[in-house]
């Protein structure tokens, strides 16, 4: 929600700024023309209890020196009707005047790129080498069949369409990416991580700017009015709603994986094959209070920890930065990452980085006390880090073999306990030491060998290594060595 006083001081910028992001920006004067009228009410309300608290002062005074006072206190009692007539009208006004700023979308930082839709978004990065294939790659829904791990038909069954049924290994690659995701965003980036209600009520959906715009693309239950999270960011931006953190909490990273339901309503005809565009999504989110002078450095961070998923699985993305007519309703600036599917033959967006600057906060109500005592608004961010299944999509298209096999990566390859997808759904045999035999050994006996709670994130994938260090320190506790340190290159 924009600041009243920021709308009133500056109405053309705020009407250029709402037309930018294909708003009509006709609420503006009919917020101001309330607006308007509240303030003479106030101040006719104010007059007359100034009026009342002069005569009730003379009423006091007559009573006394013994005096008749009837006919003032007839007149004070009038002029408490009158104060009441006005505050009932303000309290018809309140609720009008707020109903229309929630309407009004934040306004676009400085260096958004103005544009319609987008095709007016600019590229800023692009990262990873575009994969090169000596056949013809297939798209994820036929590698999803060949290899028995995806199951729509079934899926259309039990609920519709726009609805996912994976299977055994598909079912595991699902569950390993997150469990990777929350991984590395709790031990290498700071978050903490969370995992919320995935039913909220209408004063949240509305705090983070679901709500009132979008409720035709949301699930909602009756006759509780919970809504089905469209996306993580509600349930954990409103945790600290209606609260004053201290300058020392801040900056308050959080990072939960949900579920995720969207109605999609205006998306009729797109993306009808495969899972690119689905009504229930898994989805890793990233959420950021900050202080406002931080707000775009954490930005930046943030975008920087959504990629590093990508870049550990070794998929080609690029980073646009969206225009203001593509950008969401709450966002002041925002990225998108899109992943390259070859076998679909595009960019697919995983992710959406944005600042809301104190647009949510002042929805919701989350301060902060600075140095001087002052109380301020926060600033608030979230991002995708990532969203599944466009994720999966990916990597089947990236990673697909001649042979109709999906090679794993690396860094999956300790989640997974496989190296492979092979068609059919079948687990491939590796008579050598499994992944997870590695994970188990580096909790039960590295541990207390070398003082980690665990290995670092992703070195499993180095096997041969670890293979050496297994059978290393396997050499040291039979020799009864209690105080080791790490090396893979000491065998």
């Amino acid at each position: 929600m924009l600041d009243i006083n920021f709308i009133r001081n500056n109405p053309d910028k705020v009407k250029q700024a709402i037309a930018h992001k294909q708003e009509n920006a006709a609420s503006v004067d009919q917020i101001l023309e309330l607006d308007t009228q509240r303030r003479s009410l106030i101040h006719a309300c104010e007059q007359l209890k100034g009026k009342r608290n002069e005569k009730s002062k003379e009423v006091s005074e007559l009573k006394k020196k013994g005096q008749d006072a009837s006919s003032i206190i007839e007149e004070t009692k009038k002029i408490g009707d009158e104060i009441k007539s006005l505050e009932e009208r303000l309290k018809e006004l309140e609720p009008q005047i707020n109903n229309l700023l929630l309407r009004i979308p934040n306004t676009p930082a400085a260096d958004v790129p103005v544009g319609k839709d987008a095709s007016d978004n600019v590229i800023v990065k692009i990262w990873g080498q575009r994969k090169t294939f000596d056949f013809t790659p297939l798209p994820h829904w036929e590698l999803g069949s060949l290899l028995n791990i995806l199951d729509l038909e079934r899926s259309s069954k039990i609920t519709g369409s726009g609805f996912i049924l994976l299977k055994g290994l598909g079912a595991r690659l699902e569950r390993a990416l997150f469990s990777f995701m929350l991984d590395l965003h709790t031990r290498e980036h700071g978050y903490t991580e969370l995992f919320p209600p995935f039913l909220v009520n209408r004063t949240s959906m509305t705090g983070t700017g679901q709500l009132p715009k979008l409720e035709e693309d949301m699930y909602r239950t009756a006759p509780d009015d919970l809504f089905l999270v469209p996306t993580a960011e509600v349930p954990v931006t409103n945790i600290h709603r209606d609260e004053i953190l201290s300058y020392k909490d801040l900056p308050v990273y959080y990072t939960a994986y949900t579920p995720c339901f969207r109605r999609e309503a205006g998306s009729y005809g797109k993306d009808t094959r495969g899972i690119i565009r689905v009504h229930q999504f898994n989805k890793v989110e990233l959420v950021k209070l900050v202080r406002p002078e931080t707000s775009y450095d954490e930005l930046e961070s943030l975008l920087g920890n959504a990629e590093k998923v990508l870049q550990l699985l070794g998929l080609e993305y690029r980073v646009a930065k969206l225009c203001t007519g593509d950008m969401s309703f709450a966002a002041a600036k925002c990225y998108d990452i899109e992943v390259w599917a070859p076998g679909a033959d595009k960019f697919l967006e995983v992710s959406s980085c944005s600042n809301f600057e104190d647009f949510q906060a002042r929805r919701i109500n989350i301060r902060f006390r600075d140095e001087n005592s002052k109380l301020r608004l926060v600033h608030t961010l979230n991002g995708s880090g990532l969203a599944l299944p466009r994720t999966v999509i990916a990597i089947l298209e990236t990673y697909q073999q001649k042979d109709g096999s999906i090679a794993i990566p690396e860094i999956l390859q300790p989640y997974m306990e496989e190296s492979r997808l092979l068609p059919g759904n079948k687990e491939s045999p590796d008579p050598s030491i499994s992944p997870m035999t590695i994970v188990w050994f580096s909790t039960r006996f590295l541990t207390p060998l070398i003082g980690r709670s665990s290995l670092p994130l992703g070195c499993a994938c180095n096997m041969p290594d670890i293979k050496k260090t297994i059978a290393w320190s396997c050499d040291q506790i039979e020799d009864g060595v209690s105080s080791l340190s790490y090396s893979p290159a000491a065998k």
